[in-house]
């Protein structure tokens, strides 16, 4: 019985990275190189796009909290209206009784109509703060809306290139690479907005 193995290693060995070589070994890692590049990309992508997402879903919420304080401002506003009214209705028998009314009625009508325009000024900024977080709130979901197709096309990517990396196939590796590019196109694009 022998001791060592009857076929030759070396030689089994130098048989075997040959036949991979012949079989597309330095394409094969290719194949992973660029594949890895795309994940990695397609990860920065994702993290992006969620991050822009819930910045827009902060600046909405605070949109809709600068609404309600809007709302609050003009109730206020019809209120001091609704007193100014009363003070007028309060003046009216007085006066049609041809007799001066008493000038407190006056003097509370023109507090109102001041303490209105006070409130006035406060509600429109309310709604120009709002206006402005709608805004900011509209561009980064443009901008999410970018990333997020840069990840699906980096998700085709990699998957083209598994495809490739299983039938070997060139065109289909190219593939992956066409899609991945694109990927890093729609990816830069809302860096630079």
């Amino acid at each position: 019985m022998p001791e060592g193995p009857e076929v030759e290693t070396e030689n089994l060995h130098e048989a075997i990275r040959e036949e991979l070589e012949r079989e597309g070994g330095s394409f094969l890692k290719q194949i992973s190189i660029t594949t890895a590049l795309l994940a990695v990309f397609a990860a920065i992508a994702s993290l992006k796009a969620g991050a822009t997402v819930n910045e827009a879903l902060v600046l909405k919420t605070e949109a809709a909290r600068l609404q309600s304080e809007a709302s609050d401002q003009w109730a206020y506003y019809q209120a001091k209206g609704i007193k100014a009214a009363v003070q007028e209705a309060s003046r009216t028998p007085w006066l049609a009784m041809d007799k001066d009314p008493p000038p407190a009625y006056a003097e509370k009508m023109q507090r109102y109509a001041e303490e209105q325009k006070e409130i006035e000024a406060k509600a429109h900024e309310k709604e120009r703060e709002r206006d402005e977080r709608l805004k900011e709130s509209d561009h980064l979901l443009h901008k999410h809306h970018g990333f997020a197709s840069a990840v699906a096309l980096f998700q085709v990517s990699i998957a083209l290139g598994a495809v490739a990396a299983l039938t070997r196939s060139r065109v289909v590796w190219f593939g992956s690479l066409l899609a991945g590019g694109v990927g890093v196109l729609l990816f830069a694009w809302p860096l630079f907005q």
